[in-house]
């Protein structure tokens, strides 16, 4: 029987961050302290959790069981805290959130510094990356992440439109003259965003929906790079209106074939099916769906 459900939440850090040291780290207690919980905690479940080596570690199928039931009770005991903690006027604990560099940075990051503001004793873990986290591994209670999720376990809440747009500098559309139909695309720099040097860009809906296959000249894992190398003059780029809009207010960015609309991806809060949400994950959804529709950038993503 367990003794102490401090020790689940160890555990639960400790995967969610790889290695002792760093749920360490985070809960603010010495590697010793981490250690010997994790051990108690073997200890009590008289099973083996964790392979360590040197260099990673990673879940036994006993300790893979105890994650996934460790999730779900951890995010009940956070809630039935939080309820009791909003109950007077207070949200704490921490926010775990992913999302995309690009997004995070111009838009998630003053969006969260507003939110805290208006809860001061509420902390906040946010990861930045353009590759799609597993939520359960990561320990995230949120991604917020562009079109519809590919895992069944997920469930997405609309959060704003997103319209996608082609777009070039100027001086690339100078230097190379612009497209004038979707075929001339293959004739272009184009800067494709993943790890593949082929993909194809689609256009339109339903029966009208097209697609262009692109070998890009540039090919980056990193939205970010891939926008910064459109703004340098290499070439066309497809992204989100959330990313390139004020880019293509300033005239720092021009939009390409701008008839023909990219397949739309809207702007989800992607979290785990069955999960039930505490209170600040709940407030912080509402928070934000508000804050991205009074965002000037709005009215240009529908």
């Amino acid at each position: 029987m367990l003794k102490d459900i401090n020790d689940l939440r160890i555990f639960e850090r400790i995967v969610a961050r790889g290695s002792l040291s760093a749920a360490a780290r985070e809960l603010g207690l010495s590697l010793a302290v981490v250690s010997k919980r994790l051990g108690e905690l073997e200890r009590q479940l008289d099973a083996r959790l964790l392979h360590r080596t040197t260099r990673r570690l990673s879940l036994t199928e006993e300790g893979d069981i105890l994650h996934q039931h460790c999730l779900r009770l951890l995010s009940q005991v956070d809630e039935a805290e939080a309820a009791l903690l909003h109950h007077h006027d207070s949200v704490t604990g921490t926010l775990h959130l992913t999302a995309p560099t690009g997004f995070g940075r111009r838009h998630l990051v003053p969006a969260l510094s507003r939110f805290t503001r208006e809860y001061p004793e509420l902390r906040v873990q946010l990861a930045l990356t353009d590759t799609v986290e597993d939520l359960a591994k990561g320990g995230f209670d949120l991604a917020i992440r562009y079109g519809e999720p590919l895992d069944s376990r997920m469930v997405a809440r609309r959060l704003a439109p997103n319209r996608r747009v082609l777009c070039a500098s100027p001086d690339y559309l100078q230097r190379k003259g612009a497209p004038r139909k979707l075929a001339d695309l293959t004739d272009h720099d184009c800067i494709l965003i993943g790890q593949q040097p082929q993909a194809d860009w689609y256009f339109g809906r339903g029966q009208r929906e097209s697609a262009v296959r692109i070998t890009g000249a540039f090919c980056c894992n990193d939205g970010e790079a891939a926008h910064a190398l459109a703004l340098q003059g290499a070439g066309i780029v497809l992204k989100s209106i959330w990313d390139v809009g004020e880019d293509l207010q300033c005239g720092r960015l021009v939009q390409v074939l701008p008839r023909h609309a990219p397949a739309a991806a809207p702007l989800n809060a992607l979290y785990l099916h069955g999960r039930h949400l505490a209170p600040r994950v709940t407030l912080f959804l509402d928070f934000l769906k508000q804050y991205l529709h009074a965002h000037p950038q709005s009215s240009r993503a529908k």
